[in-house]
């Protein structure tokens, strides 16, 4: 559905995108992260016909932005970070101006409009003057005008920026509502967000991408090996940390352990494996055979935030060694 290949823009001496590659299939939900200054914003504009290319070539469902803007834009919803909305303007006929704007046939602009109302959640408000509304509701409305023309593909620059906690909540629920019949891309610096909304995570720094893959997948390689989490206690009283630990980091297969903050008398731990080396049995054998009793085992992952950090550090490292020499 999106196809970018080799995609590079410069302002005068400045790269802003460097030879980034990457697609976004149909119906996927995808996180587009990266630090200040990274390129995402550069991106979605030239996503969004808003800048052209300086090289490379991109397409929305099918048609090159550079050869066919009119097309793509026709295919394209856009919210961008604060709202395009009219705040001396009623919900319904700035929707309604806005389903006229982009060519919705005058037959269906009420039916569009009903449809985006409900997908919305903003049918409660249809005829509240926008300026009057929350920062929650301007932003679903933000969000109705990027969908009043169904198009096939949306762009979402930080669609949460300064919602509250239960509008954030409600806000990635639409967004997840909106995957299968849409195509969505979501820039946003609210990892946990991208996390719970998105199926794939495409990572940008300085311009390049440094990963692309599931948040899983990620997760998997940045580790190398398995990693699980413990908690530990004992009939005998509050157990000795570095004991704990010092034991776990003698099973065999075990690459590192890293003490985690004990709630009331249970030790816990995060444990590392050796690449390719299941490390369950051998950790559950060393607390069974210290004496101590195992409350809990399961499965560990990095954060979405840890991963973010390792990807965008290592790009950050080179262009130190580079500006060493």
């Amino acid at each position: 559905m999106i196809k970018v290949e080799g995609l590079t823009k410069r302002y005068g001496r400045t790269t802003a995108v460097d030879n980034i590659s990457f697609t976004v299939e149909k119906g996927q939900i995808v996180g587009f992260l990266g630090p200040n200054g990274a390129g995402k914003t550069t991106t979605m504009r030239v996503l969004t016909c808003f800048l052209p290319p300086t090289s490379g070539h991109v397409s929305v469902a099918g048609f090159d932005v550079s050869e066919e803007p009119l097309e793509v834009k026709k295919r394209i919803g856009y919210l961008p970070e604060t709202p395009p909305v009219y705040p001396e303007m009623r919900v319904a006929d700035y929707l309604t101006f806005v389903a006229r704007l982009k060519g919705v046939p005058s037959g269906d602009v009420a039916r569009r409009l009903d449809e985006a109302c409900e997908k919305c959640a903003i049918a409660n408000v249809k005829y509240r003057i926008i300026g009057q509304l929350s920062k929650g509701y301007r932003q679903r409305v933000g969000l109705a005008q990027a969908v009043i023309h169904n198009p096939e593909v949306l762009v979402l620059d930080e669609p949460t920026t300064g919602l509250d906690p239960k509008q954030i909540i409600e806000t990635r629920q639409l967004i997840r509502n909106l995957a299968g019949e849409h195509t969505v891309i979501m820039s946003t610096h609210i990892l946990p967000a991208v996390e719970q909304t998105c199926q794939r995570v495409i990572i940008i720094d300085k311009g390049k991408v440094v990963a692309n893959d599931t948040v899983a997948n990620l997760a998997r390689r940045a580790q190398g090996g398995e990693a699980i989490a413990v908690e530990v206690t004992s009939r005998d009283g509050p157990l000795d940390r570095a004991e704990v630990q010092r034991r776990l980091e003698q099973a065999p297969g075990v690459s590192r352990v890293q003490p985690l903050e004990d709630v009331e008398g249970v030790c816990r731990l995060e444990v590392e494996g050796l690449p390719d080396r299941p490390i369950r049995d051998e950790v559950v054998r060393a607390i069974l055979d210290a004496g101590w009793q195992l409350q809990e085992l399961r499965s560990a992952s990095l954060s979405l935030e840890q991963i973010f950090l390792d990807a965008t550090a290592a790009t950050q490292e080179a262009a130190t060694e580079a500006a060493a020499k």
